[in-house]
């Protein structure tokens, strides 16, 4: 999806301001301003999507699809649910190496952040018995997860882990995104479904949610960089959610 650009003037004598995706380096993002606003936004949207996580899992109608392999890692290994997405934040992260893509202060927080507030939301959330509470915990937390994906990737601090693999296999590959975001979210689900993840009706509803929620959400939640910012290159194609 593309995200929409304008480009806003503030006053005859104040700077111009961008709103749109950046392709920036770690030391180029935090000289790129509005650091309270920036870091804020991240940090709010990383607890959320922690939050959306432990909801989908307590509502037990099925979990997003990396997270149908994070409950089913939970289950074989020693680990909880929270753990298991951080060490697999740092595996996909090792596939960034030969991608070649640039981790950023959101991609480093997403890999700790995300597990440490989901097994925070697993130990204080009970799932509900009734079916409609169920569901509405399930619709809930497929919304909101839209929402925390927004916040944190137009925090400007670069893409979370799984959103940089799928935006690196993108460009080595030369395949479509959703060609890309498919297989590699079919090939954890079915993973994660054999070691016992939970796949239901939220699974598919989370996959053909998320997609267009999130494109409805991001260009609202872009913060705007000043134009002279240390922009290496703009980038405004669209992140689909991988977390």
């Amino acid at each position: 999806m593309t995200s929409d650009v304008s480009l806003e003037t503030l006053g005859d004598a104040a700077p111009r301001r961008v709103r749109e995706l950046a392709r920036l380096g770690p030391v180029a993002q935090l000289r790129a301003g509005r650091l309270p606003r920036r870091l804020s936004q991240l940090a709010l949207g990383l607890a959320l999507y922690g939050l959306t996580l432990g909801m989908m899992i307590r509502a037990t109608l099925g979990n997003a699809p990396w997270d149908v392999l994070h409950q089913g890692m939970a289950i074989h290994l020693p680990i909880s649910i929270g753990q298991a997405v951080i060490v697999m934040s740092l595996v996909v992260l090792l596939f960034w190496i030969p991608l070649r893509e640039l981790p950023g202060l959101g991609t480093v927080a997403n890999s700790f952040a995300v597990g440490l507030t989901a097994d925070l939301t697993l130990s204080l959330l009970d799932a509900p018995e009734a079916l409609w509470e169920r569901s509405l915990l399930m619709v809930g937390g497929i919304v909101l997860n839209a929402l925390a994906t927004a916040l944190y990737i137009g925090s400007q601090f670069g893409p979370g882990p799984r959103d940089g693999l799928m935006t690196g296999l993108h460009r080595r590959t030369g395949l479509s995104i959703r060609t890309v975001r498919t297989g590699l979210e079919v090939g954890v689900v079915a993973i994660g479904w054999l070691l016992g993840g939970v796949v239901g009706i939220g699974t598919v509803l989370y996959a053909l949610a998320i997609g267009p929620l999130v494109q409805v959400m991001l260009p609202r939640c872009i913060v705007e960089l000043p134009t002279e910012a240390p922009v290496a290159r703009r980038d405004t194609t669209d992140k689909n959610h991988a977390e």
